[in-house]
């Protein structure tokens, strides 16, 4: 069941780092890579793949990220979860690209900060649990 009280989904935050570092490339057509993530826009096709995938294919690399997902099942219409956790992130000085799924929050931070990263949400997730 997807929950929409934010105090439960800080609780319930549960951060998850996925293995691998993941790319984010514009392609022309996708053919042949596995995105986790596709957005389209004017500009062009945007794909989050895995970075070996899009190094084999000789695509530009724009942005190497860690993928963190947040284990707790988000309503889609739940609201401050996206600003609670990417306001601690820039707090702590960590960009970060969230895409949003039917079930959970994945949020895409540069590779360097991803320790730092899981720190902050973990410390999230305890101030929310108090």
């Amino acid at each position: 069941m997807s929950i929409t009280d934010l105090p439960t989904l800080l609780s319930a935050l549960t951060p998850q780092l996925q293995e691998g570092v993941f790319a984010f490339c514009v392609v022309d057509d996708p053919t042949g890579l596995t995105p986790v993530v596709t957005v389209q826009e004017r500009e062009g096709l945007t794909v989050v793949v895995p970075e070996l995938q899009a190094l084999e294919a000789g695509i530009t690399v724009l942005f190497r990220a860690g993928w963190i997902t947040l284990e707790v099942h988000s309503d889609l219409e739940a609201i401050g979860l996206t600003a609670a956790f990417s306001t601690a992130l820039a707090g702590a000085g960590i960009s970060c690209n969230v895409v949003a799924g039917a079930f959970h929050d994945h949020i895409f931070v540069p590779v360097a900060d991803v320790d730092r990263a899981m720190d902050c949400l973990r410390a999230l997730q305890s101030a929310g649990a108090t």
